[in-house]
This record gives structure tokens, C-alpha cells and sequence, in this order.
């Protein structure tokens, strides 16, 4: 009989392997990955070089104002809620479904009131959405 204890081999754990997927993961999400601060960013907006194209009947032109009242072919609207927008459209959009939303926002507009005009534009089925800006020799005038 032998009494004598086996000497067992304790299990090793090679890392070496998985150091090296880490890094491939992490010099991948490093390549990939930009970094912005949007804190840096100087924004400027509505101006644009762009061709003025008027009269196209398939043209449904909401202005926002700056303190968020919405006009729909320039028709006033006093309900600034998503439902009575949507319903503007619709009934603006009855003859096509095709009708190009143009979004006339004044530069000083809150955000959310363009997002509103959005969303009312999805609900009433209308997926083309443009934005109508200024040429940059007016911009230039107006200052």
C-alpha cells in the first residue's frame, strides 16, 4: 500500500489569451468610437446656399413662430397640441399622401416645437420632411 500523498497538479489559468481578445476589443472600440463635445459645438442655423423652389402644390409649409405658435399654410392655429397639428395636416394633406412637410422654424423657436411639428407629421402619415432656411448673403442683411 502506498501511503504516500499524490501530488496533484493545481489547475492553471492561462490569461494570456483573454489579455489579447480584451485588447483587440478595446483597439477596435477605440478605432471606431468618436468623441464629441457637444459643448464645443458653435451652431448656426437656419442658413443655407440653396435654391429657392416655390409653388409646388404638394407643399404643406408650417411656420413656427419664436414663441412656439404654429401656422399651417398659413392658416393660425390657437391649439398648440400634437393631435390638433395632426389634424391640421391631414386635412392640408387630403388630396396626397405624398405631400412634402416644409417646417419654417424661426431660429429662435424652442427645439421642441420643430419635434412637434415632427411627431404631427408621422401621426397624420407624412414622411417627407424638409426644412426651409434662408440663403446666406440674407442672413448677412439681416444683421
Amino acid at each position: 500500500m502506498n501511503f504516500r500523498p499524490r501530488h496533484r497538479d493545481e489547475p492553471e489559468i492561462n490569461l494570456i489569451p483573454f489579455i489579447d481578445v480584451l485588447l483587440v476589443v478595446l483597439i477596435f472600440l477605440m478605432l471606431s468610437t468618436t468623441y464629441s463635445k457637444f459643448t464645443e459645438l458653435q451652431l448656426t442655423l437656419p442658413v443655407a446656399d440653396a435654391e429657392q423652389q416655390r409653388d409646388r402644390p404638394k407643399e404643406i409649409i408650417v411656420a413656427v413662430a419664436a414663441d412656439g405658435h404654429y401656422a399651417v399654410n398659413r392658416n393660425a392655429m390657437e391649439d398648440r397640441s400634437v393631435s390638433a397639428l395632426a389634424q391640421a395636416l391631414g386635412t392640408a394633406a387630403s388630396a396626397s399622401k405624398d405631400s412634402v412637410v416644409i417646417i419654417s422654424a424661426d431660429a429662435t423657436a424652442p427645439h421642441q416645437s420643430v419635434v412637434t411639428v415632427m411627431e404631427a407629421a408621422r401621426r397624420a402619415g407624412l414622411s417627407q420632411i424638409t426644412f426651409a432656411t434662408q440663403s446666406s448673403t440674407a442672413a448677412g442683411k439681416a444683421k
